[in-house]
């Protein structure tokens, strides 16, 4: 057994997206090696609406898969493919912008907003592959519970449990963990697979170090991730999938191989031809 060490520790920058939502980048535009196949991460986590409110409106995706995962709030949603829903405590959005989507995403008044978003890098192979949009309900995650602990799938595999998705194409553990205080907890994990959390709230000690909420650990090679909860417990996000190793041409919301693939995007966007599938 060989524990994973940390390799990095981040705690992002606040930001300003959309129409001006408050949020806070855990990961971004200048992770993309270290993180691959994850691009980026996006904390929500605030009690003012005035944060949050105006929202995302109408914008593109093109090459990518955005995963956003609410503990508790809610987010009105809408795209290009006419689907229509909302995003609510416990329930998670998987979409799948491959070719082209366009939609917005509308938070509304709660007491509380917590989650994040993040964004999966699609393989060169599938960037233009047909979009699509996976709307799960807290009812549809599995939940495991043990002595102190309580971890829901949202995807992959966890003691021998199928999550509510596996990711079509990367294959992603995708874990909300709670562990009670001091309370520690393992994975056997992949050594080679890309390995990040995001402590929610509370803390975590791992590999000789506490680490508080708001921040983000990514883990260097190893089989066993070994956490412990601090002395008022933990709540943890959990990322894991195995690195694409291509190369990657970003530009906001659309993320291809190549800088002529953005300028294609970008001139289909202009002339109206930029959405393959409705």
């Amino acid at each position: 057994m060989q524990l994973k060490p940390i390799k990095r520790i981040t705690g992002g920058t606040v930001q300003y997206d959309g129409a001006g939502v408050k949020l806070v980048r855990i990961i971004g535009y200048n992770d993309v090696q270290k993180f691959d196949p994850f691009l980026m991460l996006d904390a929500f986590d605030s009690s003012d609406p005035k944060d949050y409110l105006k929202g995302f409106p109408w914008h593109p995706h093109r090459g990518i898969e955005t995963v956003t995962y609410l503990i508790e709030g809610e987010i009105e949603h809408g795209d290009s493919m006419g689907n229509i829903g909302s995003i609510n405590n416990g329930c998670c959005q998987w979409m799948t912008g491959g070719s082209g989507i366009i939609h917005q995403e509308m938070p509304k008044t709660s007491p509380l907003m917590l989650g994040t978003q993040l964004w999966i890098n699609l393989p060169k192979k599938d960037k233009m592959t047909d979009p699509a949009y996976r709307d799960i309900r807290e009812s549809q995650i599995p939940v495991v519970r043990a002595q102190g602990s309580e971890v829901r799938i949202i995807s992959g595999f966890y003691e021998g449990k199928s999550g509510a998705e596996q990711g079509d194409y990367v294959k992603t553990l995708y874990l909300d963990i709670k562990l009670e205080a001091n309370i520690a907890w393992d994975l056997s994990v992949n050594p080679t697979n890309t390995l990040f959390i995001y402590i929610v709230r509370g803390s975590v000690h791992t590999d000789n170090q506490e680490v508080p909420f708001h921040r983000a650990v990514l883990f260097g090679e190893g089989d066993t991730l070994s956490l412990k909860a601090g002395s008022e417990g933990a709540r943890i996000f959990l990322y894991s999938a195995k690195p694409l190793g291509e190369p990657i041409a970003w530009a906001g919301p659309i993320v291809m191989n190549t800088r002529e693939e953005l300028t294609l995007a970008q001139r289909e966007l202009r002339e109206g031809t930029f959405i393959k599938h409705t």
